[in-house]
């Protein structure tokens, strides 16, 4: 090699290195995007009402297991879930009108796909801070979050196991209840936040009816169809109620919000497309007011005030 075959390499490897300096924002902004920020309280908001109801006083709201939980399950976890269904989805997504606008299609750099695993290997740290009871609900969280998408499980290309898998979004909750009670949350309580996540899960990809047919997926709503779906959606939301009955009188009646908002967009001139943007902030103000009762149970709104 010459001196100027080498000063051409030092000059071109600077340019790419100046490049990737200077795309980095860009990457950074796709990774916020393609981990959903709409979102992000799916996951971190089981852990902050798992933790409020797990706890027997306010000491054990905030310490570092709690908070590394929390924080794990805001972001990163988000970042891997959504990283592996867009990574095994980027075909079907060509066709899918949300990419176009408030989510973004997989683009295939490195520094996602890097982000992707540190996001699955920053996960595994989950375990070394948690009790073997909480052991199973992690477990079971990351084995459905890449089973749903990637092959060779793929649940979302499965009616009715599509539905049933997306059950993973309360498991983090589970685990952090697990983890500051030291025992498993009540099952009614499970139950009914499974059949929640299952409604949840079906009135999501109403808007994905027609590009999923197009791109021959089979799904639950793609096999009911819309006004079919809507009617299992109710019903999930119906029994999620009962469920949380079964726990406590005043949880049934706060999720039997749910019921009323799908009748609501079925029979309504509303488009599901626009009511599918309301939905994260329904799920919000529910989880709040879950995470609220929960620690009014250690810390009596009467004291607060008074």
């Amino acid at each position: 090699m010459t001196g100027s075959d080498a000063a051409g390499d030092e000059v071109g490897g600077g340019t790419d290195r100046d490049e990737a300096t200077a795309d980095l924002p860009d990457h950074l902004r796709y990774l916020f995007v393609l981990s959903r920020p709409r979102f992000w309280l799916y996951l971190a908001g089981p852990v902050a009402v798992g933790v409020t109801y797990g706890i027997d006083g306010v000491d054990g709201l905030f310490t570092p297991t709690t908070v590394a939980l929390a924080g794990y399950f805001l972001v990163p976890a988000n970042v891997f879930l959504y990283g592996v269904n867009d990574l095994f989805d980027a075909d079907v997504d060509e066709h899918n009108p949300k990419k176009d606008d408030r989510e973004a299609r997989w683009q295939g750099n490195r520094l996602a796909l890097a982000a992707v695993i540190a996001a699955a290997l920053l996960g595994t740290g989950t375990f070394a801070l948690t009790p073997r009871v909480a052991w199973p609900f992690l477990a079971g969280f990351f084995v459905l979050a890449a089973g749903y998408s990637a092959p060779p499980l793929r649940f979302k290309t499965t009616p009715f196991a599509d539905s049933v898998s997306n059950g993973l979004y309360i498991l983090p909750g589970a685990a952090a209840y697990a983890t500051v009670a030291g025992t498993v949350p009540p099952t009614a309580a499970l139950a009914g936040a499974w059949l929640w996540t299952m409604g949840m899960h079906t009135f999501s990809a109403i808007p994905d009816v027609e590009p999923d047919r197009e791109a021959g997926i089979r799904t639950t709503a793609t096999l009911l169809g819309e006004s079919r779906t809507y009617a299992y959606c109710l019903a999930c939301w119906v029994a999620a109620a009962a469920a949380f009955a079964a726990v406590d009188l005043r949880f049934g009646a706060l999720l039997g919000v749910y019921p009323i908002f799908v009748a609501w967009v079925a029979v309504s001139a509303v488009s599901v497309d626009r009511a599918y943007w309301w939905f994260p902030a329904l799920n919000t103000a529910v989880g709040t007011l879950l995470a609220m009762g929960g620690l009014w149970r250690v810390y009596p709104v009467w004291e607060v005030l008074g």
